[in-house]
């Protein structure tokens, strides 16, 4: 593992990071979706991991289900829908932590932005909700035929809640992932579950960062600081001792103006590089509701000007679009 470990930081271009797979061209977080994103050339599929009822690792975007699955046609499991207290937020709904695998597995995925991606929503009712076992086959599989290296690159969703009903995580995730040999990042928005991460394993571990609020086991823990401060000097040095790269929010890097123009890039890039720390930006995606007033239908400008400040990846929607950029700097 040593060896997968170190040869991550030899990149001499950007990796590109398929954010739930190809979903600018398939539902997000589906086989089918991770499939595509290899075909187009990412160096990692991304699944974001929930937990089953009977402790199974599956990607879902979030453990609540019914903005991505089919569960409203499933009038057996109408008696499931419940209101909890997800992160602090009231979520009425569908949670995966209150159904088994196999019952989990007579849904089927949906798109989750139909009115931003209605071509998308020709693939529902098709897929089924993979398991993180099933998605490490399909990279082995992959490795197999066609002898590309190809890692995977797990977020654990909401930790400290998982935690607190006794369906944590990590152990699950370490044990599936300490079994294979490829290329692998974990990554997490809370901070004390890196911290014990570092612990029990070698794995590159990477600590998410938004521009705005912070992590929900500060606030759990009454700890008075933001993501905001995760950036800072002294924010970026803590966070070296137990990560090895920082995903972030692409404002933090070139921030927007309230008309959604480009503002100058500040030094977070410089500053993380210091420490060691890789800068991977999220997320990237084609349309113009995404893109940068700057660079209304150009996504690739986008691209190529995140990759003029040193960034060490992208999470993209679009591998294909990140495969083109990365090309031209060949």
């Amino acid at each position: 593992m040593d060896n997968i470990r170190d040869s991550l930081f030899t990149n001499q271009l950007p990796i590109i990071i398929a954010h739930r797979g190809a979903s600018g061209y398939r539902p997000e977080h589906t086989l089918a979706a991770y499939q595509l994103a290899i075909d187009l050339g990412a160096d990692y599929i991304e699944p974001d991991l929930v937990i089953t009822k009977d402790g199974v690792l599956i990607a879902r975007h979030e453990n609540e289900i019914s903005e991505t699955t089919d569960i409203i046609n499933h009038p057996e499991f109408a008696h499931l829908k419940t209101t909890k207290i997800i992160d602090g937020e009231l979520k009425t709904g569908w949670f995966t932590e209150d159904f088994t695998l196999a019952e989990l597995k007579t849904l089927t995925a949906k798109e989750r932005i139909p009115q931003i991606r209605p071509q998308n929503a020709t693939y529902n009712e098709l897929f089924t909700i993979p398991t993180l076992q099933e998605i490490i086959a399909l990279v082995q599989n992959q490795r197999l035929e066609n002898g590309r290296v190809i890692g995977i690159y797990p977020e654990t969703k909401h930790p400290t809640y998982f935690k607190l009903i006794d369906l944590p995580l990590e152990a699950p995730l370490l044990t599936a992932l300490h079994e294979i040999n490829i290329p692998v990042f974990i990554q997490s928005f809370e901070v004390s579950n890196l911290q014990e991460l570092a612990k029990k394993t070698d794995l590159p571990l990477v600590q998410l960062i938004n521009d705005s609020g912070k992590p929900y086991d500060f606030v759990t823990n009454n700890n008075p600081h933001t993501y905001r401060d995760l950036v800072s000097q002294s924010g970026l040095k803590e966070i070296s001792n137990y990560a090895q790269a920082i995903g972030v929010n692409k404002n933090l890097i070139i921030p927007r103006d309230i008309t959604g123009k480009l503002q100058p890039p500040t030094s977070l890039v410089n500053h993380a590089h210091s420490e060691n720390l890789q800068v991977h930006a999220w997320t990237f995606r084609n349309e113009n509701c995404f893109l940068p007033r700057d660079f209304q239908d150009h996504p690739q400008k986008e691209y190529q000007l995140f990759f003029d400040l040193g960034i060490d990846g992208v999470f993209s929607d679009f591998t294909d679009t990140a495969v083109t950029v990365i090309s031209n700097c060949l």
